[in-house]
């Protein structure tokens, strides 16, 4: 059911047996809280942000609306039109376009290739009881991750929540199926834009590989920074790009591995023999020293800084407990990237490198070719 879970990820938010949405609304802004969530391939997560006394509202709203939702069907059809335009604000975002036709062309006729929004037809053709019983299988505790972080008392926390959700049970993971090796070399969609916008991508590690470090550094060697092998050719020594930059996902069966580019349609092929040779030179020549080293600095001081925000903790906590099943302290996370050698990353990069790649256009793009 594409695009179920971002259905729901609006319709918790229009209210509960006891809440209407405004209340909700009203309720967390009049303690200066905020109140949202997302929908990814593999997880929606659902966040509250509150100053450390109103935790207690915190968590009976955010609890009520996780177990207890109204899905009144007024509001459900009303939720209806603001996700369809919420689908076309997204298709006039052509570089995010060409970030999901990426992922169609590496996981085609798989989940990890559908874009979590849905589309008009699959959003339309959701009836109410479709998704009523999507969320009476999947929501459920035994599904879910709670995380926070700030000045708590763990001990508290965890028996506020089970007070919280004692009543509801059940739940199991859903099934998966690993994709299979199928790809789709090359998709464009032809868009009247200023820029064409590339998208190059490969099958990479998923979530749980022991290589995912080693990975992590190469991919901000190769696009993730100033300093980086792809924007320093493309954009600082060519002139090529504004934008330009590399990306890793990485998911419970499999992975990928990117490189975007936006460029003026005259610059394409450029742009993609610039992109290849060097891509090609890191498979067989590797990355300099120079560049592992800056890069297991960067990845360091990032994840550092990042712990600055309690957002980004509750989040580290939220994903490393979800795909890991457990929640690595900082030290050891820092360990992990700093035992890396160029060897390793070497090996690594040039074994996600060497594989078939894929190319995905948005714009005014004719015809370029994969590289």
């Amino acid at each position: 059911m594409a695009g179920a879970s971002h259905f729901l990820e609006h319709l918790l938010f229009k209210g509960t047996e006891r809440r209407s949405a405004r209340a909700i609304a009203e309720d967390i802004d009049a303690v200066g809280g905020e109140m949202n969530a997302f929908t990814a391939k593999e997880y929606t997560a659902f966040y509250v942000r509150v100053l450390p006394d109103d935790l207690g509202l915190a968590l009976d709203i955010l609890t009520d609306i996780m177990f207890n939702p109204a899905f009144r069907p007024d509001e459900v059809e009303a939720e209806r039109q603001v996700i369809l335009e919420e689908i076309l604000m997204h298709g006039d975002e052509p570089a995010d376009l060409a970030h999901e036709l990426c992922f169609g062309a590496l996981f085609p006729d798989h989940p990890l290739g559908v874009d979590p929004l849905g589309d008009e037809k699959t959003v339309e053709g959701l009836a109410p009881e479709d998704i009523s019983g999507f969320f009476d299988q999947h929501y459920r505790p035994a599904n879910m991750v709670a995380a926070a972080a700030g000045p708590i008392d763990a001990d508290w926390l965890v028996d506020a929540i089970a007070r919280r959700t004692a009543a509801f049970g059940g739940g199991a993971a859903p099934a998966r199926r690993a994709p299979d090796q199928s790809l789709r070399p090359h998709v464009a969609l032809d868009r009247p834009t200023e820029q064409v916008h590339l998208v190059v991508g490969a099958r990479a590690l998923d979530a749980l590989s022991p290589d995912r470090y080693a990975l992590s550094v190469a991919e901000q060697a190769i696009g993730g920074g100033m300093s980086s092998r792809l924007f320093q050719e493309i954009r600082e020594s060519r002139g090529l790009a504004y934008s330009v930059y590399s990306f890793r996902a990485g998911f419970t069966d499999s992975g990928a591995l990117g490189v975007y580019v936006g460029t003026a349609p005259e610059r394409v092929e450029e742009v993609l023999d610039v992109t290849g040779n060097e891509l090609e030179s890191i498979v067989t020549e590797g990355l300099r020293p120079r560049e592992v080293d800056v890069a297991k600095g960067h990845l360091r001081g990032s994840l550092l800084l990042g712990l600055e925000d309690s957002a980004a903790r509750m989040s580290r906590i939220a994903r490393s407990q979800l795909f890991h099943g457990e929640v690595p302290s900082v030290e050891e996370v820092v360990a992990r990237i700093e035992a890396v050698d160029g060897e390793h990353v070497n090996r690594v990069a040039a074994a996600v490198l060497a594989q078939p790649r894929v190319l995905a256009v948005v714009g005014p793009c004719g015809s370029p070719s994969a590289h």
